[in-house]
């Protein structure tokens, strides 16, 4: 299941105009339905090859809605269009990060959500720039906004994030994050009680595993409390079959989920 690369922050912006994403793929649970996760693919991939992968796990109560990002120039394909949920350029802590190109993604994402039934439980999870685009997704409902002031409209219950990166993890943005986060109650509330899940191989050669583990630390200094971080000995830039029954435990455990996961 290895996916395409990602990195840890974009390069040079493009210029913006309306970007289409593409097909979505729906996986409907096989038991009763009782949460919702959409699920974010990496750099160059789509939501179809995840969907078959999400369609075999033994969780009948999800569902999984897999949307595919627009394509778009990508700076660290030299400006070649590729599927992206946000523009990304070498890998550099000194690098921008797209906010725009995030917000407009974690929006789309959001409606989603924002049309399941009310008892239905809600979580983004993903790959690579998806896990980066799910960990931004996080820091949006924490604070109750999009990076561009819109209001965040749907309640999260679960953040998935496999060898994925915080964007804004350059330490005066992540200063900011905390402080934001302090400074409201409803914010400290909300990140307060997040599950969120970071699993990250130590072999990874594209996202490095240090990045993660420092998106995880920043995460937790920012007040994210509930949050779980898994090494994996040897793994590269892909998942394996013991990582994704992680994933099953920690979302049948974290969402209540009926029947047992196996």
């Amino acid at each position: 299941m290895s996916r395409s690369s990602s990195s840890m922050s974009s390069g040079s912006r493009t210029n913006r105009r309306t970007l289409e994403f593409g097909r979505t793929y729906v996986v409907k649970p096989k038991g009763r339905h009782q949460a919702t996760i959409v699920w974010l693919h990496g750099l160059g991939d789509n939501g179809s090859s995840w969907s078959q992968v999400l369609e075999s796990l033994p969780l009948p109560n999800i569902k999984w809605i897999c949307p595919t990002a627009p394509t778009r120039p990508v700076a660290m394909l030299g400006g070649f269009p590729s599927t992206a949920w946000c523009d990304v350029g070498e890998i550099s802590e000194d690098s921008p990060d797209d906010f725009e190109g995030l917000d407009a993604s974690a929006a789309h994402i959001a409606n989603f959500l924002s049309t399941e039934p009310a008892a239905i439980k809600l979580g983004i999870g993903g790959f690579s720039m998806g896990a980066a685009t799910a960990l931004y997704s996080a820091t949006c409902f924490a604070q109750g906004k999009f990076g561009n002031g819109i209001p965040y409209p749907v309640n999260l219950r679960a953040i998935v994030g496999l060898s994925g990166w915080l964007p804004g993890s350059r330490s005066g943005l992540s200063r900011t994050l905390r402080n934001k986060i302090e400074g409201s109650h409803d914010a400290a509330r909300r990140a307060a009680t997040l599950p969120i899940l970071i699993c990250h191989g130590n072999s990874d050669d594209v996202v490095e595993y240090n990045y993660g583990e420092k998106s995880a630390s920043i995460l937790s200094s920012a007040g994210f409390r509930y949050l779980t971080f898994k090494t994996y000995n040897g793994l590269g830039h892909y998942t394996v079959p013991n990582e994704m029954d992680e994933v099953c435990n920690w979302l049948h455990v974290r969402l209540g989920l009926d029947g047992s996961c196996s």
